[in-house]
């Protein structure tokens, strides 16, 4: 089945002895790099007194000569303690219709002891909670206690395998041991610091790529609660980190790279059974191509075939490349294939302009003048078939920003899939990606527009020069290519976040200027008939190592409320909304 201890086996004996022809690799440790967690700003005390009592709540604030000298962006930064929680300080006013948590997950600690990690996506998960009700606002952050945190902290040193990091053998032996976890899947890290969901039956699951990192958290304390165990026999080491959720169902993608393709499965609601819809098998190259994310539409699951393709050599070397996982098989072609969810059948597979993405924002279905389904639309967030993204997202880039404009260019790419039996599938910019600065990633939509016509998204876009998303975006898209020739030249583009309104002809945007959003994350308003009639929540860090969580209103895209952080916290990546019941 997918990702099988086979797949490993095939390339062990050709690459041992480069593996262990140490004077080619650095020193796990590297150079140590100096740690700045004692330099940390003065807290912002603006917080209403009631703290948890049984929460280590307030770091001592630091001599005001450290604080003057450290005043910097905390995104990339390790966070400052291992939980908190209290009420921040609301200025403006939150909805009073909006209670329930917002939960953020993402990697918050990049080191061990004194030794740094490489990637953003090494970084051990801290999740974030933002609980609003009545008015008010409560935040807490904690971290996730994966089996792969927990052997960090008491051995002070990696034990499994991340993104870019891999353990430090103690010597020969210790290394063929970890090549055997490796072939088992037991060194593979668990830690899930993706993203979070909730599932239909009121659970909270995070995950990661690895399905051994699906841990079950408490919404309401932030406990670690255990391992997320599938009850099926389906197998896999890995799956996409983005299923598509709903109130009914979890749909997810598993890669297989024993016989390259992908197993389409769904788990029904109150269930941790997986059951298999079908199999889609890759036209190209020698390994499926990457699936961070896939869309999906009313009766399809759009499954993506990227010349990004995953890699077992890569897997198994103990330095990264500069990949990582993956490896680039532009001659392999790309492909989108398309499946029946109900019966399994694969209804369209066409080849499809080179593209890199990490996520997709939406699918939906044509249908002709009589209701029948002739081609699906997917958007997503397009890296114009760049690579180089995934090593821009090193720690040492990000946190070395001298003003030159290093963000590689984005669009959003649409795909239009023919049901006609076509060879080819189309892949163009749903709109002028000069609209939100050729940056764009982090998106969500009103989730009551899954898989059907949708208008608008919210996501991160660039205001150049910049080495990472830093606006926040509001685009539409419905009717974009009829009404495109006639109101382009009176769109009005205001700093680089945006709300392009095709039928109000005007374009609005949120920016501040030094700070990094994390992903804008929609909130529909109870009963609301409008797409748009709701909040948007992100967390800001800002240029001053301060950070706070900003509301906007969804339609207006106007700061409807902010509230102080007593810290700048580390950039987290997806979240998921529970409501108060």
């Amino acid at each position: 089945m997918a990702f099988a201890s086979s797949t490993t086996k095939i390339y062990c004996n050709k690459i041992l002895a480069d593996m262990f022809d140490h004077g080619k690799h650095e020193s796990y440790f590297g150079s140590k790099l100096k740690n700045n967690e004692k330099n940390k700003k003065k807290l912002d005390l603006k917080l209403v007194a009631k703290v948890a009592s049984q929460l280590p709540v307030i770091v001592p604030p630091p001599d005001q000569e450290v604080i003057n000298k450290e005043k910097k962006l905390a995104a990339w930064t390790s966070v400052r303690q291992e939980r908190w929680e209290g009420e921040l300080v609301v200025e403006g006013e939150l909805p009073l219709w909006l209670n329930g948590t917002y939960l953020r997950n993402g990697p918050g600690q990049w080191h061990i002891g004194d030794y740094n990690f490489r990637h953003l996506f090494d970084g051990y998960a801290t999740l974030v909670r933002l609980h609003f009700e009545n008015g008010r606002l409560i935040m807490g952050h904690r971290q996730i206690e994966s089996d792969a945190y927990k052997a960090a902290k008491s051995s002070n040193k990696i034990c499994y395998r991340e993104f870019s990091e891999v353990p430090k053998p103690d010597n020969f032996l210790s290394y063929i041991g970890d090549m055997a976890k490796l072939l088992s899947g037991a060194s593979l890290t668990d830690n899930a610091n993706t993203g979070v969901v909730k599932l239909g039956d009121g659970r909270v699951v995070c995950l990661t790529e690895t399905i051994k990192g699906s841990i079950v958290i408490d919404p309401n304390t932030l406990d670690t609660i255990g391992k997320f165990e599938y009850s099926d026999s389906l197998g896999g080491l890995i799956h996409s980190a983005h299923p598509v959720v709903t109130d009914s169902e979890f749909i997810t993608l598993i890669p297989d790279l024993i016989n390259p393709g992908y197993l389409v499965v769904r788990m029904e609601a109150g269930t941790n059974e997986r059951k298999y819809i079908g199999r889609v098998s890759c036209r190209g190259g020698p390994a499926p191509g990457w699936v961070h994310s896939f869309p999906v539409t009313e009766n399809y699951v759009i499954v993506p075939e990227m010349s990004l393709r995953y890699c077992a050599q890569n897997l198994l070397k103990a330095e990264p490349t500069p990949l990582y996982k993956f490896e680039w098989h532009p001659d392999s072609k790309a492909f989108v294939h398309v499946m029946c969810k109900a019966s399994g059948n694969i209804v369209a597979s066409v080849e499809v302009p080179l593209y890199v993405t990490f996520h997709f924002i939406n699918g939906y279905e044509e249908k002709d003048e009589d209701g029948r389904v002739t081609a699906v639309i997917a958007d997503c967030c397009e890296h114009s078939a760049d690579t180089t993204i995934l090593d821009k997202l090193r720690l040492e880039n990000l946190r070395s920003f001298n003003g030159k404009d290093v963000l590689p260019d984005a669009r959003v790419g649409r795909f239009r899939i023919p049901l006609d039996g076509s060879p080819y599938g189309e892949l163009e910019a749903a709109l002028d990606p000069n609209e939100h600065g050729k940056g764009m990633d982090m998106c969500s939509i009103n989730p009551a527009y899954l898989g059907k016509k949708y208008r608008y998204a919210y996501a991160c876009g660039a205001k150049r020069p910049c080495n990472f998303p830093n606006t926040l975006t509001k685009v539409s898209f419905f009717f974009f290519f009829l009404q495109l020739l006639l109101l382009h030249d009176q769109i009005i583009i205001t700093d680089n976040i945006l709300q392009i309104d095709l039928f109000d002809k005007k374009a609005k945007n949120w920016y501040d200027e030094g700070a990094v959003p994390s992903e804008p994350f929609f909130v529909a308003r109870p009963g609301a008939t409008e797409e748009d009639d709701g909040v948007v929540i992100s967390m800001i860090s800002d240029k001053n190592g301060e950070g706070y969580a900003l509301i906007l209103d969804g339609s207006t895209f106007e700061e409807i409320a902010r509230a102080n952080f007593p810290y700048g916290l580390p950039y987290g990546l997806h979240g998921c909304w529970v409501p108060k019941i």
